[in-house]
């Protein structure tokens, strides 16, 4: 038994028998309890989200009807027969992930990108005095990454001219949010979006008009969180001014 523990009990019998400490408990025992006390009490660190890969991301019915649309312009093009059409067309009408529908067109070649696809990534980032784009008009990439740091970040899609199906914003709201303005006949997907502490505040309509893009949000909402929203009436009034000009 190592000494200091002889040294323990040794104590523990005097107080046993002499003193105002006389019926107290032993060191030993009090030691025990408070081991036992803060095993007890101990929390086990919460498990980190795992992020979900990008294959894993639910699809749209505006996706699974661009992979029916490339499929269809296989078959006319001779790339694929009208059996093979069939069956990769009931798999796409029936995919629930990106990965799914890619697998459907990973033999075919890509369709022939636009300007705006071969375009750079977009970033913009708040830092101290805030960041943003429109509301006029600009040029949209397919890829547009807002950091929102302590200025925040407002992003105006309210005037530009479009033609990618798909524009992938990513926000992190951070200290002091992102805001996203849509046209109103543009629709967005939300689903890889994570809230974070300051949420995601989803304010558009799920109609779309023929030939708009998807807004499909990622990124997390931080502290102060993501807003995404048509015109309100101020913007609105302004819109109409700039239209009546042009």
């Amino acid at each position: 038994m190592p000494a200091d523990i002889r040294s323990i009990r040794r104590y523990d019998r005097w107080l046993l028998a002499t003193g105002p400490d006389r019926g107290q408990r032993p060191l030993l025992a009090r030691s025990a309890d408070c081991l036992s006390l803060g095993f007890m009490t101990a929390q086990p660190p919460e498990p980190t989200p795992r992020p979900v890969p990008s294959g894993e991301l639910r699809a749209s019915h505006d996706d699974r009807e661009a992979v029916v649309e490339q499929l269809r312009d296989a078959a006319a093009e001779g790339r694929i027969d009208l059996d093979e059409l069939d069956s990769r067309l009931e798999q796409a009408l029936t995919s629930k992930t990106y990965g799914e529908l890619a697998l459907l067109t990973a033999d075919l070649p890509k369709p022939p990108s636009s300007a705006a696809e071969n375009l750079p990534p977009l970033v913009l980032k708040g830092g101290m005095y805030g960041a943003s784009r429109g509301p006029g008009r600009w040029e949209v990439p397919g890829h547009v990454i807002a950091h929102a740091g302590v200025g925040g970040v407002s992003i105006y899609f309210t005037r530009v001219e479009c033609r990618l199906a798909e524009v992938v914003v990513e926000a992190y709201g951070e200290t002091s949010g992102v805001t996203i303005v849509i046209p109103d006949g543009w629709a967005t997907d939300t689903t890889g979006m994570a809230p974070g502490f300051g949420g995601l505040k989803d304010k558009t309509t799920p109609d779309r008009l023929p030939g708009t893009p998807l807004i499909r949000l990622t990124g997390s909402g931080g502290m102060a969180g993501v807003v995404i929203r048509h015109p309100n009436k101020r913007e609105r009034r302004k819109l109409d001014g700039n239209a009546t000009r042009d």
